[in-house]
């Protein structure tokens, strides 16, 4: 039996759960998430707990299992708490800043780059960190994704755009010719 499968959901007091014909939909202070459940899993909901259920031990079922508890729980997580991703700006003259609802960076490049953020997503610039908030664990990693390949950090002087407590392997730069005759 799958081992993140079996493990029950609690469900904390103000979030609000609502699942009939495979749609569960969670409502809380941070939000409101909709997704759809296979056909396969059974969702048990009582006493503020959640359980899903598999049908058998086939192997579509066995990886839908542990699918769909983490989908369940990231959306409870999602509503009541809300998802977090930072990231730092690393470079001399690269600097972010919002205006408005945009998010306005220069990275060196001959133009701003300018990202809008969207009612699912928030941002926050604080110095050299941005800060990517939202309910939706996957939109939240993915926006936070777009802002990071506009300058992915350099191997070779770690400049660029990196999640907060990333490491970056450095590179050796090339040698130059060792004599001349």
């Amino acid at each position: 039996m799958s081992r993140i499968g079996r493990r029950p959901i609690n469900i904390p007091n103000d979030v609000k759960i609502n699942y009939e014909n495979n749609i569960i939909k969670a409502t809380g202070v941070k939000g409101e998430l909709v997704q759809s459940v296979h056909k396969n899993m059974k969702l048990e909901i009582s006493d503020n707990i959640i359980k899903i259920l598999r049908p058998d031990d086939s192997k579509i079922n066995r990886s839908l299992h542990g699918l769909t508890r983490s989908l369940v729980f990231n959306m409870i997580e999602g509503v009541s708490k809300g998802f977090v991703k930072v990231l730092e700006i690393h470079g001399v003259g690269y600097r972010a800043q919002k205006q408005g609802q945009n998010l306005v960076m220069s990275l060196g490049y001959s133009h701003q780059v300018i990202l809008s953020e969207n009612e699912d997503i928030k941002l926050e610039v604080k110095g050299n960190k941005i800060t990517v908030l939202g309910a939706d664990k996957q939109k939240v990693g993915q926006f936070a994704a777009i802002i990071r390949e506009k300058r992915p950090p350099d191997p070779y002087k770690a400049k660029g755009i990196r999640y907060s407590g990333e490491i970056i392997r450095r590179k050796e730069a090339k040698a130059g010719k060792s004599g001349k005759k």
